[in-house]
């Protein structure tokens, strides 16, 4: 699927109401979300057919166009019907869903009140963000050149695009190295999160991680706190410094779409994937998609 590209991809995909073919899915140059940033996104995953935490991440995409200060024209429930209707449609059981919302084209300018507000939502295949021999050995982090910038200047509360233009950047600038991502300190120079996933430290048998003022709380960071409790393990969210790093034994990511990624270096320091890390691996998956674990069996 890698060599294919995104729009000569099969099937359809759900635009403002209606099943478009796939190919035909198309918005207009002169859209205000391309050129000034005004869209919102949602990453979401099917397990077994069922999308995983569906409503809370379609919920988020509410709250974060409304902070851009627009509203989108379907309710969550109106959107939680139309990502199982065309996840069936596709025909997929395990699969990647983008829901997006932009402003349209009827206004070009900064100013753009009456515009539009659209919504589309795309599903396909897709594998682990990471390979899997990637995976269990840990990826390789480069420490980012930008930073995640003071909830003053951005509005870091919103899965806004126009916020990941530093993400982009930042992990096209460490896979030209060598590595598989970066990880992006915030504007005081505390340790924040990774391009596209929230970040964990394990020392001395408790978990640490950045508390989440400047970037989001991520879904799957929430959910892999709790199985961590339940567990027993303790979590501490607090401020993390750079030159704290060499004093963790263990690291990993978590995200829709990294799920749950150990990593194995971040810049001159290292880490050794271990149980605790792999426990949790395991409870996650066994949570998200309890019938292939079963299979597994």
């Amino acid at each position: 699927m890698a060599s294919v590209p995104f729009d000569k991809l099969d099937g359809h995909i759900w635009m403002n109401g209606e099943y478009v073919k796939w190919a035909d899915a198309k918005v207009h140059v002169l859209t205000h979300g391309l050129h000034y940033a005004s869209s919102v996104f949602e990453g979401e995953r099917a397990y077994g057919g069922n999308i995983f935490k569906m409503t809370e991440h379609n919920e988020r995409l509410h709250n974060s166009a409304e902070i851009l200060g627009f509203k989108i024209p379907y309710s969550v429930q109106e959107i939680d019907d139309a990502c199982v209707g065309l996840l069936n449609k596709q025909g997929l059981k395990d699969a990647y869903v983008r829901p997006v919302a932009w402003r349209g084209s009827e206004m070009m300018g900064i100013s753009a009140q009456s515009n539009k507000i659209n919504l589309a939502i795309a599903i396909w295949e897709w594998p682990s963000y990471f390979s899997p021999a990637e995976k269990l050995k840990g990826v390789r982090l480069d420490v980012a050149e930008y930073r995640r910038p003071d909830p003053a200047t951005a509005p870091c509360k919103s899965k806004a695009a126009g916020v990941y233009m530093i993400c982009t950047i930042s992990k096209h600038a460490a896979e030209a190295k060598g590595y598989a991502d970066a990880m992006m300190l915030d504007w005081r120079g505390h340790v924040a999160e990774a391009t596209g996933a929230n970040i964990f430290f394990i020392k001395d048998g408790e978990i640490h991680t950045p508390t989440p003022d400047c970037f989001l709380d991520g879904i799957t960071r929430r959910t892999v706190i709790g199985l961590a409790k339940d567990r027993g393990i303790n979590v501490i969210e607090r401020t993390i410094m750079p030159d704290e790093l060499s004093s963790f034994e263990q690291c990993f990511l978590t995200g829709t779409a990294a799920e749950i990624t150990p990593v194995s270096e971040i810049g001159a320091d290292r880490f050794v994937p271990g149980s605790m890390t792999e426990t949790l691996m395991n409870d996650f998956t066994a949570l998200v998609n309890p019938a292939a674990v079963k299979a597994a069996e």
